[in-house]
């Protein structure tokens, strides 16, 4: 079957790595608005971090130009992020070293920062992508994020493929795939096994043992 797709692209977070921990991006955010004279309050910080919000509101309430505040956020997040790595957050999955036995291009794309992916495939040593993407530290960065397929179609491009496979862990994966015009997997693991879902994956699968499993079967017509 991995004859059907050209390359497979990964998300990255609930997928090769574990989530991050709500709790550093969230010291993160209040970090940042600190850096700039605000004291903003802790649930309302966490708001932005669960529901993946650009907060240019609240900078704007208090007098903040959006783009430099996003950008010192990103980096921000994404220096706590590889301290919280260094100090054992984030593991790989066990299962990951199972993409070794498929000899197919492969690629990262996620809604993490850049600098957050590159240190991210450095500390773990996770088998070899051809290419990876994280956002951009700006305001138009973060205007590309999934389920806009923008940072899909530049792994795309990268590789030389339109007939790929995207595997994620979230709906937004799902719909950043479709509108990539490409198929798409749902890895549910434990953290979304019981997430209802309203766009159809192509495959769903539990691990990615399974999903290996899946792409290394022959087809029926491949038999004969």
């Amino acid at each position: 079957m991995t004859n059907r797709y050209e390359a497979l692209i990964f998300d990255n977070d609930g997928v090769l790595v574990e989530p991050t921990d709500t709790a550093v991006l969230v010291d993160a955010v209040v970090e940042a608005f600190h850096a700039f004279g605000v004291d903003i309050d802790r649930s309302r910080a966490r708001h932005t971090v669960e529901d993946d919000i650009v907060p240019r509101e609240i900078a704007a309430e208090h007098g903040i130009d959006p783009e430099a505040f996003w950008h010192y956020r990103e980096l921000t997040a994404s220096l706590a992020q590889q301290h919280h790595v260094l100090a054992g957050g984030k593991p790989m999955y066990e299962d990951v070293a199972a993409l070794t036995r498929l000899d197919i291009p492969r690629a990262v794309v996620s809604n993490n920062q850049h600098a957050t992916i590159e240190f991210l495939l450095a500390h773990h040593d996770l088998p070899v992508f051809e290419t990876a993407y994280g956002r951009e530290p700006t305001l138009a960065g973060a205007a590309k994020r999934k389920p806009e397929s923008d940072y899909i179609e530049r792994a795309l491009s990268d590789l030389g493929v339109e007939n790929a496979l995207y595997i994620g862990d979230s709906e937004k994966d799902l719909v950043a795939a479709h509108r990539a015009g490409i198929d798409s997997a749902f890895l549910r693991r434990d953290h979304v096994a019981d997430i209802d879902l309203s766009t159809e994956p192509t495959i769903d699968v539990p691990s990615l043992h399974a999903l290996t499993e899946r792409l290394s079967a022959v087809e029926p017509e491949q038999q004969r």
